[in-house]
């Protein structure tokens, strides 16, 4: 490798990397959290516009998402790329007793978080909120075809938010403020 070609690369990919401190509602009170916007996929879309000008995902579905993927993290629930040896040999050794108050707390809010978004859409939510995958490849997994992934994605993070309090009336094109009907509540006009 020549001393040139050294000098034309990045001084490395946490030099490219845009990181924001973003203030995020955690158990009822504001905190700072240091996020790296180029990682997740929701922040990609937080950023890109539609044709109409906005962004493909409101405020509050992007903080609803990364208020799952704190929690997720939290949790300890991401995939380990490498062994953890440091249980081998002690007392702890993996038993439920070894988890911290706040493991488990965490735990429990991304299986509230999951439960509220419903079975049909939290496979989508926690792929592209918590295990990072984009669109393209949700939809290739599941073998939809293209932006079907948008248009799930988007539903999930509408009950997300909602589960989360962040979602107010929602309101369509043309400033018009929808209305959902479910079960159980009364028929409309009834």
């Amino acid at each position: 490798m020549t001393q040139e070609s050294v000098r034309a690369r990045p001084e490395g990919a946490v030099a490219r990397r845009r990181r924001e401190v973003r203030a995020m509602v955690v158990d009822g009170r504001p905190q700072a959290v240091l996020v790296q916007a180029d990682e997740s996929p929701l922040g990609w879309l937080a950023r890109r516009k539609g044709r109409d000008g906005q962004p493909l995902i409101s405020p509050a579905q992007f903080q609803a998402g990364e208020r799952l993927r704190l929690d997720f993290t939290r949790a300890s629930l991401t995939p380990r790329i490498s062994s953890d040896w440091s249980a081998l040999g002690s007392a702890r050794g993996g038993s439920p007793g070894s988890f911290s108050d706040a493991v488990l707390a965490a735990k429990a809010r991304v299986a509230a978080a999951v439960g509220a978004v419903g079975p049909e859409l939290s496979g989508v939510v926690l792929d592209v909120c918590c295990f990072l995958k984009g669109l393209e490849n949700v939809e290739g997994e599941r073998g939809w075809p293209a932006r079907t992934a948008k248009v799930v994605l988007g539903l999930g993070l509408d009950r997300l938010a909602a589960h989360y309090g962040l979602a107010g009336a929602a309101v369509g094109r043309g400033g018009v403020a929808s209305r959902a009907w479910r079960a159980s509540d009364p028929p409309p006009g009834g």
